[in-house]
């Protein structure tokens, strides 16, 4: 029988967090979605880093407990997250990170974008090189496991060969490494959001004890939209009830092509507006999901975007998960980040198949 579709409360997850007896540090943090997901899986989170302000805010709000470096990844040495956590090289059990994807992705001029500083969220940086930086983390600091996620861009077309020099790359730190395509609406999360997730693991454990890079099995059950939004009221007056932002499509070019669009459906003139089947799922929640103007995910019944009480129980955020600044800010957060329930998945198959059995 398929168990309710429940997200944990912040009390929740804090009373998780080390519970299993491992610990992790975390890079490219954002609000912190994944990290969130190792901490329902029992993981002890150290440290963090963030290099957008926003994103900080918002991690802070949550994560009061967790040291965060807000510079540049490019200016962090291993040695000095070691220092700041307390655990020498090769003590760490696993260090996560999502380095920015938006140069693989499968929308806009991806290869126009390779080796240019261009615009990201509140900021500026070249992202195509970021990979690299995680993996110079990793060679620092010889974590047990090692886990990173990118979009499933980086496996198609011209993408490729930056996705086997990446996996060349991690595996020269002293690792075997698996990269797999996983789907988070098979993992408990109501939205079909497929990512690329790459797992380490250190060589002399893999020789020492026989274990290897482990995915989660898909679980025999998807959930709705529906089954998601259950007990949300309809909303009276279009308007975010966090942020009171005006969110109907009315006064928007795609406001009349959601009038067209039968519900399940995506508009033909704006391919990326969809009205999601009430009954599957709802389709990937990108950072720009909150641009009143920008094609989207939208609400299939009610002409609108989505509030930010339906995003995050649509991307397995907790209800009191705190989001800070305006309405496109808190939305850019959620779409930008690795949904929670998903990285608990991934984390409970870490410690379970990999690093429990390396005590």
């Amino acid at each position: 029988m398929k168990p309710k579709y429940l997200v944990p409360s912040m009390k929740e997850v804090k009373k998780a967090k080390g519970s299993n007896g491992f610990t992790m540090v975390s890079s490219f943090s954002g609000c912190g979605g994944s990290c969130l997901g190792f901490e329902m899986a029992g993981f002890n989170l150290l440290w963090a880093n963030e290099f957008i302000p926003e994103a900080r805010e918002t991690y802070r709000a949550n994560h009061d407990d967790v040291i965060l470096d807000g510079r540049d990844v490019r200016e962090v040495k291993g040695s000095e997250i070691l220092e700041a956590i307390g655990l020498e090289v090769g003590e760490l059990d696993l260090f996560e990170g999502s380095p920015p994807c938006s140069s693989f992705s499968m929308a806009g001029s991806r290869e126009k974008a390779w080796g240019k500083v261009k615009s990201y969220s509140d900021s500026e940086q070249r992202a195509d090189d970021l990979f690299f930086e995680y993996s110079r983390l990793i060679k620092e600091i010889q974590p047990k496991t090692f886990i990173a996620e990118n979009v499933s861009g980086l496996v198609r077309g011209t993408a490729l060969g930056y996705f086997r020099e990446i996996l060349r790359d991690l595996r020269d730190n002293g690792y075997t490494v698996e990269a797999k395509l996983l789907d988070a609406s098979w993992l408990g999360v109501p939205q079909a959001r497929k990512r690329i997730i790459f797992i380490g693991v250190r060589s002399d454990l893999v020789e020492r004890y026989k274990v290897a890079p482990a995915f989660p099995s898909p679980f025999a059950y998807q959930y709705s939209l529906d089954e998601a939004l259950e007990g949300v009221e309809a909303l009276e007056k279009y308007l975010d009830p966090e942020t009171l932002c005006d969110i109907s499509l009315d006064r928007y070019a795609i406001g009349s092509e959601w009038d067209k669009t039968p519900v399940g459906k995506s508009s033909d003139k704006y391919f990326q507006l969809v009205k999601p089947n009430p009954s599957k799922p709802v389709g990937t929640i990108t950072a720009s999901i909150g641009s009143m103007s920008a094609a989207s995910q939208v609400h299939p019944l009610e002409k609108r975007k989505f509030t930010l009480e339906e995003l995050r129980l649509l991307s397995s955020f907790p209800a009191d998960f705190v989001l800070t600044g305006t309405y496109q800010q808190r939305c850019e957060r959620i779409g930008r980040s690795v949904p929670p329930l998903m990285a608990k998945a991934i984390g409970e198959t870490i410690a379970r198949e990999i690093l429990s059995k390396t005590l």
